[in-house]
């Protein structure tokens, strides 16, 4: 899409459906997206071949915070989801604050989510995702550092390689 939009939250669930009338099949993925790494980008990829239209729900700081501690995130939401919206792949981006996806995938009631694969079959969202018609899409994750990774380096002062 060439509309690339950080959609607000009254906007989420109406958007979806207007889009599936249209034909288009909705396509949604979720994370943190914390200083974006090769991992990110084979995953948005394959988030985009599985549909339309990609939506990536992005935790808030205070989201990220809840999950990961005080000191994350190291880019604010803003940052990540500007990052976000300027991959060719990613038409939307949804900032939620909630701790857990769960109201995002009700709200977009995706055609397809995807996931990361060490959730497995039966992740949080998987009940929500097939209640709503969709399917659930597993990747495996691609070798390379993490962000926690990343960060743990970064703060040892050592490169990664």
């Amino acid at each position: 899409m060439n509309d690339r939009i950080l959609l607000r939250r009254d906007d989420l669930e109406t958007l979806s459906r207007s889009l599936k009338a249209a034909g288009r099949r909705v396509v949604t993925l979720n994370g943190c997206f914390d200083l974006l790494h090769g991992g990110h980008i084979y995953i948005l990829g394959q988030a985009a071949l599985q549909g339309d239209v990609l939506i990536v729900g992005l935790n808030s700081d205070a989201s990220v915070r809840k999950n990961k501690g005080e000191d994350r995130p190291v880019l604010r939401q803003n940052e990540r989801a500007e990052i976000l919206l300027a991959i060719e792949c990613v038409d939307y981006v949804y900032i939620y604050d909630e701790a857990d996806c769960l109201d995002f995938v009700t709200a977009a009631a995706p055609d397809v989510h995807v996931n990361d694969a060490s959730y497995g079959e039966d992740c949080i969202e998987a009940s929500l995702v097939r209640a709503g018609g969709g399917r659930l899409h597993l990747v495996k994750k691609r070798p390379g550092p993490s962000t926690t990774s990343l960060i743990a380096t970064a703060s040892a002062g050592g490169n990664q390689t």
